[in-house]
């Protein structure tokens, strides 16, 4: 009799371990979020910088400025240049005006004397020298010609300048890139930014990435694109289950990380995987979750 209640309890024991182990997951990581790093891209003063970490930001929305009272004066000074090199312009156009009606002038004077010439009242010399007014007269055209095609280059690259200079005040307005969550602040207002100096970091915390690990094994059964199942804690006792999109495979192995194994076993090669799991604000970044493949 002892003998058969041994061996029913070792039958429970069995199934209830063989039980267990179906129950384990497949693979355990934390969670983590594609975050961006949000740097200045203009030199000066930080005049606003209105954000807090945990705040959630929109695309477009501008949170802070830098001082563009440099630059602005930069720019009425070019605009000062360009419209003094105009005025040159103004000046070239007039004397233009006044070779072209001398040449008309002239013009009239050799009509003049190709009619004498015919009727044998002037002389071949008469004619050389209108003819070499004109010539004369064309060549001063020319020559005024020339500077207003220098002044033009000028005017150009003044607009250039301009150009540059309210580019260079369009990037003194720091502008949110992207929706997201801010995570953490680098900088406050009256602070001096200069350009490549990080002010915050921000991540769309609507979906996160669950970094796991996969035996060599496993391998087989992950594929891009697949639908696994994902747990994290709720509470003490309970796990949320929710699903999860293979979006990565990591091409090559490598030694399980310190922080997900026990020593004993961060001598397996493992491979990593990226889960993308849709976020409704209770998971947090560093939160541990689990993946249970699900077979097809």
């Amino acid at each position: 009799m002892k003998t058969q209640n041994y061996l029913f309890i070792l039958l429970i024991m069995l199934l209830g371990a063989c039980s267990d182990k179906g129950d384990q997951p497949d693979a355990w990581g934390t969670f983590e979020a594609t975050d961006v790093t949000i740097s200045a891209m203009a030199n000066g003063k930080l005049l606003q910088f209105n954000l807090q970490e945990g705040e959630l930001l929109d695309s477009g929305q501008m949170v802070g400025f830098v001082d563009t009272t440099d630059l602005y004066l930069k720019k009425l000074q070019a605009i000062g240049q360009r419209n003094a090199t105009g005025s040159k312009k103004s000046d070239l156009q007039a004397q233009i005006a006044v070779l072209e009606q001398s040449k008309d002038n002239i013009m009239i004077d050799k009509r003049r004397v190709e009619n004498l010439l015919k009727a044998g009242a002037a002389t071949q010399k008469q004619m050389d020298d209108i003819i070499a007014a004109l010539n004369m007269i064309d060549r001063q055209i020319a020559a005024v010609q020339t500077q207003f095609s220098g002044l033009e280059d000028q005017i150009g690259s003044i607009n250039q300048q301009i150009a540059q200079l309210e580019e260079a005040i369009r990037n003194a307005y720091i502008i949110n890139p992207l929706s997201g969550t801010v995570l953490s602040k680098f900088a406050e207002p009256d602070e001096v930014a200069s350009f490549g100096k990080p002010l915050y970091k921000i991540a769309d915390l609507s979906e996160m990435i669950l970094r796991v690990y996969i035996s060599g094994a496993q391998l087989p059964r992950v594929i891009i694109g697949q639908a696994v199942s994902v747990m994290y804690d709720k509470n003490e006792n309970e796990n949320t289950q929710t699903a999860g999109i293979v979006s990565w495979v990591s091409p090559t192995a490598e030694f399980t990380p310190k922080t997900i194994q026990t020593k004993e076993e961060r001598v397996n090669l493992v491979y990593a995987v990226k889960v993308r799991v849709k976020n409704d604000g209770t998971i947090k970044i560093g939160m541990p979750g689990e993946i249970k493949l699900i077979n097809p």
